[in-house]
């Protein structure tokens, strides 16, 4: 997960820790920082936030204006003596594309350094169908170049690009595991294959993460760093994060908990293509995906009037409290947070079921939270990733 809880880096960064050179840079960043989580500061106020000097402070913004990283936007008045200069991160210093891909389509943003989204592009399509399985690459590509025409922008613009998706990248050999169902995504050269069209480097990132990644940033997980979210929706995963930091195991594959054999669901063996889709051959995903939830009253239903259902509801409730017993057993997080179209549709009452059935187990007892998120938290997420990369590059001043 690369954004979350993490704190900005200087990769490459010339000289000797303590040169001028790097205190330069590392006061730069320091100000660009807080510029991106402030918004436009005055000089004095940058000053106080900072410790800098007053003429320290000048000569920094003096560079970083003239770097076109920093522009004046306006002036702070109402006060005694002169107006004083607003300073802003200048929003063209760099862009960014941040994708979902799903087995239906590819959505694309791109967006500028500030995190404000210039473009977004849906392309559609189906990932198991013969046409797209080989034309993975151009899909993203017309995703992309969608959201780029949208911006009045072309691909020398980006800075970045994060793709989510079901499965995780196997680190030691590049390859999508844990999503057949999105057959076009295997390649071991598809990294590098994205990056070579779209002009940028391109990061492969489980879908879930992502969601985890926005949820620490703007949602229910912020100022925790030790939590679990689980995703229920047509698939079923977690990320855990612990000290801050995602675990990720030795293949990628650490929060894939639709393949945890639970009562009534045994081990899943062998991969199929409609796994995903309507609740694979097994495991915790064929007892709570959005496809088994909406069959537990008879068929036909949405997920909304299934949890309608008082019945439905707390049969839904007790099976996922099975599952997340299991994880708290292995993590024990402080926080727990359901995501997904089966927990949006089940809300807070969802919420306190599944605490009732927790109540009494021989176990930590970890917060409940329904993600409160609008939008797709796997787009926010890819952003979030990706605006970290790019700030990385961009706000580097060595």
């Amino acid at each position: 997960m690369t954004a979350a809880g993490s704190t900005p880096g200087f990769p490459g960064t010339p000289g000797t820790p303590g040169t001028p050179r790097v205190l330069r840079a590392m006061n730069d960043r320091a100000v660009l920082d807080l510029l991106v989580a402030h918004g436009p500061l005055t000089r004095t106020r940058i000053g106080e936030l900072t410790g800098l000097s007053k003429p320290t402070t000048s000569q920094l913004l003096g560079r970083l204006e003239a770097a076109g990283l920093v522009h004046t936007t306006g002036s702070l008045s109402g006060r005694p003596g002169p107006n004083a200069l607003l300073y802003e991160i200048d929003p063209g210093a760099g862009h960014v594309a941040a994708l979902s891909a799903d087995p239906t389509g590819i959505t694309a943003l791109v967006a500028d350094i500030t995190g404000t989204v210039l473009g977004r592009e849906r392309v559609e399509a189906d990932a198991v169908a013969e046409d797209v399985r080989h034309r993975t690459a151009q899909l993203v590509t017309e995703a992309v170049d969608g959201a780029l025409r949208q911006a009045g922008l072309g691909h020398d613009d980006l800075r970045a690009a994060v793709i989510g998706t079901p499965g995780a990248i196997d680190p030691h050999t590049g390859q999508l595991r844990y999503a057949p169902h999105l057959p076009g995504w295997h390649s071991r050269t598809l990294r590098d294959d994205l990056a070579a069209v779209l002009g940028t480097p391109v990061d492969i990132e489980n879908d879930v993460n992502l969601a985890a990644v926005a949820e620490q940033y703007e949602g229910a997980a912020q100022d925790h760093d030790n939590y679990v979210l689980t995703w229920l929706d047509e698939g079923v995963g977690a990320a855990i994060v612990l000290g801050g930091t995602l675990l990720r195991g030795a293949t990628g594959g650490a929060g894939e908990i639709g393949y945890m054999p639970l009562p009534g669901a045994p081990l899943q063996r062998g991969e199929g293509e409609d796994e995903g889709k309507g609740g694979g051959n097994g495991g915790f995903e064929s007892l709570v995906s959005a496809y088994v939830v909406r069959e537990l009253t008879g068929g036909g239903a949405t997920l909304d009037e299934v949890m309608a259902d008082d019945t439905a509801l707390g049969e839904v409730a007790r099976r996922i409290a099975t599952g997340i017993a299991a994880v708290v057993a292995v993590v024990d997080p402080e926080l727990v947070v359901l995501s997904g179209s089966v927990a949006q549709a089940g809300g807070d009452k969802l919420r306190v079921r599944v605490e009732e059935e927790l109540t009494g187990l021989a176990l930590p007892r970890p917060q409940i939270r329904i993600s409160e998120l609008d939008g797709d938290p796997i787009l926010t997420g890819a952003l979030r990733s990706a605006l970290t990369q790019a700030r990385d590059q961009v706000f580097d001043t060595a």
